[in-house]
């Protein structure tokens, strides 16, 4: 069964962009504070939540102790976006209070950051307070740039527009409208170039919105030429998926779907119904006529971070793959979308960077040498139609590491529906119920 959400014509118009990202960077100073902690953590998103209850839950830190910082009223369950686009759940249940999520043991400050002074063990936040701290945990996410495709923002905020991307709250239930209203034409679903939050997500929506056409009788997979709707996936990357044991099984299934890969096929641009794509080498421009378009932005580094002196040159916080920590400043951490982790940016990968990151603070913290080592864990849950999911796990240099091919000798690169329950079910509840309150380390299970 498909459950339809729909958000008002004016709410989408008016929130499709800005409600989509936190903002980090605000505001000028009234009255400047100074405040100290021993550990200051910077975001409330998964990484932030999980690390920080994960310290509490040592015993070692007292009320105040440990800050966290973060600009946000709401906390979101993201992957959760991609069953929202598929029509299966709302949105509105996959989000909370972020004053629910913070223990009362922890100072929380809700708000932005404005600069890094790490010479100095200080931030500056937003409003001009000064906050000082023993250790530092970066861990702010990425920000979603709508304004990276020219014509995005108007094109997502036009109710009537068949364009809309699961990457944002204000956005994410367009999606299944926009595949229910298309009888006929040119569907095209996007991934960019370049670092996103979960490479597999653009193209879990896109085999949901396969299957919703297939059975509503607008789509055959065996004979695709003669169905109303035709479907391509354009994307900035060179293959279907980077880890080659799940990207073979996934390019064998587009061809087997009758799906068009445009590969190395960069979206730059929407023009009323067409969509102008960069090819690389200085290779000229593609233009493809749509009549629906699900649009993935380019991602990259919160400014308040790409220009602070943690970051590396692509801007991401430069810490060690291994332990976590800083290149040079050894009282700070990062993990999550803002770190320099050579890893996927996804859920999974933060519930074995997070025990790591403790781990290696409270040994920093007690003089001891860091000995956790972080392998590079990361998973994909992937949708590939409803009820079934291809569960994607690998470590660093794109090795599978599969939790359940370890302990069942199955495997995991075929589709499942008991890895379906996982996705739509377990994943959800145990996000809520444990990840973000420190006693969720994914395939190790609950911690204390």
């Amino acid at each position: 069964m498909f459950y339809r959400n729909v958000t008002s014509a004016a709410s989408t118009a008016g929130r499709s962009v800005a409600a989509a990202q936190r903002n980090f960077a605000t505001a000028a100073p009234v009255n400047p504070v100074a405040r100290s902690h021993k550990v200051v953590v910077v975001g409330g998103g998964t990484a932030g939540l999980a690390i920080s209850h994960q310290l509490l839950r040592s015993g070692k830190f007292s009320q105040d102790d440990i800050a966290v910082i973060d600009p946000s009223m709401w906390h979101h369950y993201q992957p959760g976006w991609t069953l929202v686009g598929g029509g299966v759940k709302t949105k509105e249940d996959l989000r909370r209070p972020m004053h629910d999520l913070i223990d009362p043991k922890f100072k929380f400050y809700n708000q932005s950051v404005g600069t890094f002074l790490p010479e100095n063990n200080t931030i500056t936040l937003g409003n001009g307070d000064k906050v000082n701290y023993e250790h530092l945990v970066v861990v702010p996410g990425i920000n979603i740039n709508y304004g990276s495709v020219k014509g995005l923002p108007e094109a997502l905020a036009n109710p009537d527009s068949l364009v809309s991307s699961i990457y944002g709250y204000d956005t994410c239930d367009k999606v299944f409208s926009t595949v229910e209203k298309l009888q006929k034409g040119n569907a095209i679903f996007t991934q960019p170039a370049g670092v996103i939050k979960c490479a597999g997500a653009p193209q879990k929506i896109l085999w949901m919105a396969l299957d919703y056409w297939k059975r509503a009788g607008l789509y055959n997979p065996s004979n695709p030429a003669s169905s109303p709707i035709n479907i391509s996936f354009a994307t900035g990357m060179p293959s279907m998926f980077a880890v080659a044991k799940y990207g073979a099984a996934l390019e064998a299934m587009r061809k087997e779907r009758g799906v068009e890969g445009l590969f190395q096929h960069d979206l730059v641009a929407i023009d009323g119904n067409k969509a102008v794509f960069a090819r690389p080498d200085g290779q000229e421009q593609v233009t493809r006529q749509f009549d629906l378009l699900h649009v993935v932005p380019k991602m990259g580094p919160h400014a308040f971070v790409k220009d602070s002196a943690l970051a590396n040159e692509a801007g991401y916080v430069d810490v060690d793959a291994g332990t976590t920590r800083h290149t040079k400043y050894a009282n700070v951490w990062s993990a999550g979308d803002a770190s320099s982790l050579p890893t996927s940016k996804t859920a999974a990968a933060i519930t074995s960077e997070a025990p790591v990151l403790v781990h290696n603070l409270l040994r920093s913290m007690e003089g001891k040498p860091t000995d956790a080592v972080y392998d590079g864990y990361a998973s994909c849950p992937l949708v590939t139609e409803y009820g079934k999911v291809l569960l994607a796990e690998f470590k660093y240099g794109g090795e599978p590491k599969e939790t359940f091919g370890k302990w069942f000798g199955i495997d995991q690169a075929v589709p499942r529906r008991s890895f379906y329950h996982l996705k739509k079910d377990f994943f959800p509840w145990v996000y809520y119920q444990s990840l973000v309150k420190g006693t969720w380390a994914g395939p190790k299970g609950w911690t204390n």
